[in-house]
């Protein structure tokens, strides 16, 4: 079912949520992202119903569930903590909600078909050889593989997941990935998650927002966020390194001395420009190409990220970081205080 958000508004005191506008289409997988304390686990707590709204609607589909109980809304969270009960096995676990749901709202008429929903999603999941384990027993990937088995046995319309996979190792993280793209194909249900990760965005969303102290700050495709932000929030978030303040004229834009050449012609006055660092090109002879910009620079820090290489370089009085593979990195043999020249085509230049 699709979700309908119409200027939300939470006021915690210090805190506050403002004018959130947000839609969900049927059966979408949307990521939330922001930095820490951008407001992505309030909003979720005020759709399950766990903090009050001040303001503004929450619609499922043309239902209105802005002012209705938890358990009535149709909507089940699982969080980065798992909460499970320590008291209860795991089949237990899963079963639990199913106690406090009537059939109607499920939409299932008999025990029967409520203990098919849960056959189902045990071996979806993994879970048929954990049934009668207890939560204090089982690993990070296991209790969270139970937390969104509990979830989604009654059937949510609506699935909310805050950073479900922030606490696993990386070998657990890809496998809860690929089940939670299963869960998502296998339930039709529309998936709402809040993740710190872009892998996990770019993975298994299709859709996204960038929300920063209390406001969304831009929707839009994965796409659209990634390589076509809106504000210089937005590019900072996700990526975009080198984002300098600029003048703009014809189709130049001016930094300190540094004149850039940009794909498109940007109106007149102030604003950004930003460019991700792996548009950037390292070499040690000018590039004679279509890379319409082209700088010499003196390189003052390098850091080895394992697979890759930042290098930050400074040319004038303006810092840009350049990404670089391993290979690359071998056959250029940079060094801190060593000169070399930074190329990027006008067309990497995003005007914001």
């Amino acid at each position: 079912m699709s979700l309908r958000i119409e200027n939300l508004a939470v006021d915690l005191g210090e805190f506050k949520l403002q004018d959130i506008n947000l839609t969900l289409e049927d059966g979408d997988f949307f990521a939330l992202m922001g930095p820490t304390g951008a407001g992505k686990s309030v909003l979720l707590e005020a759709l399950v119903g766990l903090v009050p709204q001040s303001a503004g609607e929450i619609y499922i589909d043309e239902r209105k569930i802005s002012h209705l109980p938890p358990e009535e809304r149709g909507i089940g969270i699982v969080y980065q903590d798992y909460a499970l009960f320590p008291h209860l096995s795991v089949l237990d676990n899963i079963r639990y909600g199913l106690k406090f749901q009537s059939r109607e709202k499920s939409g299932l008429k008999s025990n029967a078909e409520r203990m098919k929903v849960v056959d189902d999603l045990i071996p979806l999941l993994g879970l048929g050889h954990l049934l009668d384990r207890y939560p204090t027993t089982l690993s990070g990937g296991e209790q969270q593989r139970v937390a969104l088995a509990r979830a989604l046995v009654v059937k949510p319309d609506i699935l909310l997941l805050d950073e479900p996979l922030s606490a696993l190792d990386p070998n657990f993280r890809q496998e809860l990935r690929t089940h939670l793209k299963n869960l998502h194909a296998a339930s039709g249900a529309t998936f709402l998650m809040v993740t710190h990760d872009f892998s996990e965005a770019l993975s298994l969303a299709q859709h996204a927002a960038i929300m920063a102290q209390g406001k969304l700050e831009q929707t839009g495709t994965i796409e659209d966020i990634f390589r076509r932000p809106t504000t210089a929030v937005v590019a900072d978030f996700v990526g975009m390194k080198n984002l300098f303040k600029v003048e703009f004229s014809a189709t130049k834009a001016c930094c300190e001395a540094v004149e850039f050449k940009v794909g498109r012609r940007p109106e007149s006055g102030s604003g950004y420009i930003a460019i991700r660092p792996e548009d950037l090109i390292l070499s040690k002879i000018p590039l004679i190409s279509s890379l319409q910009n082209s700088f010499k620079g003196r390189v003052a820090a390098i850091r080895s990220h394992g697979f890759f290489y930042e290098i930050d370089l400074i040319v004038k009085t303006l810092t840009f970081t350049a990404v670089i593979t391993n290979h690359a990195f071998f056959d250029l043999e940079p060094a801190v205080d060593s000169n070399f020249f930074l190329s990027f085509k006008a067309t990497a230049v995003h005007l914001i």
